[in-house]
């Protein structure tokens, strides 16, 4: 079952946290190291967003466990140099790897749009790693399209 996160979720969501940031890990361990309390921090960041009319956390529910979830936002993208672009940002979606590949995460998914949608918001946007071809094809199976790519390279010493 697909339902709006409760306070009562934090802890179960901030396993989650901990979890996809292990598992995001394998494929760009720079980026991905997690704060010693990082999953305390963020089922606190998600209890004090409750409230956020401009945000949405939604939780998979199997059995009273919590199994995936997916948190969103509304905000505006660019800088003040160019127009306005307010948007939908998925900042974070992860379903538990024993309850992946039967749909949770489309389920969840597609109920972030009707909430953005309902909010008058035309369209949204995430990061995901170039390295995680599933994630990737995960997001292509719902239409996504790569609009940007963000890239690293190793800064030289001088006598490199």
């Amino acid at each position: 079952m697909i339902r709006l996160a409760t306070e009562d979720d934090a802890e179960q969501i901030g396993q989650l946290w901990a979890e996809m940031v292990a598992y995001h890990a394998r494929f760009d361990a720079l980026t991905f190291r997690p704060a010693e309390n990082g999953a305390a921090l963020y089922a606190r960041n998600f209890v004090d967003r409750l409230g956020d009319g401009q945000s949405r956390v939604l939780v998979a529910e199997e059995d009273s466990l919590v199994v995936g979830y997916v948190s969103g936002m509304i905000a505006d993208i660019t800088t003040e140099l160019f127009q306005p672009l307010r948007c939908g940002l998925l900042a974070d979606i992860f379903v538990s790897a024993d309850h992946r590949r039967r749909g949770i995460g489309r389920q969840l998914v597609e109920r972030l749009m009707l909430w953005f949608g309902a909010q008058n918001v035309e369209h949204f946007e995430w990061h995901v790693s170039a390295k995680n071809s599933d994630a990737r094809a995960f997001w292509e199976a719902i239409g996504a399209e790569v609009t940007i790519l963000r890239m690293r390279a190793r800064v030289r010493g001088e006598g490199e």
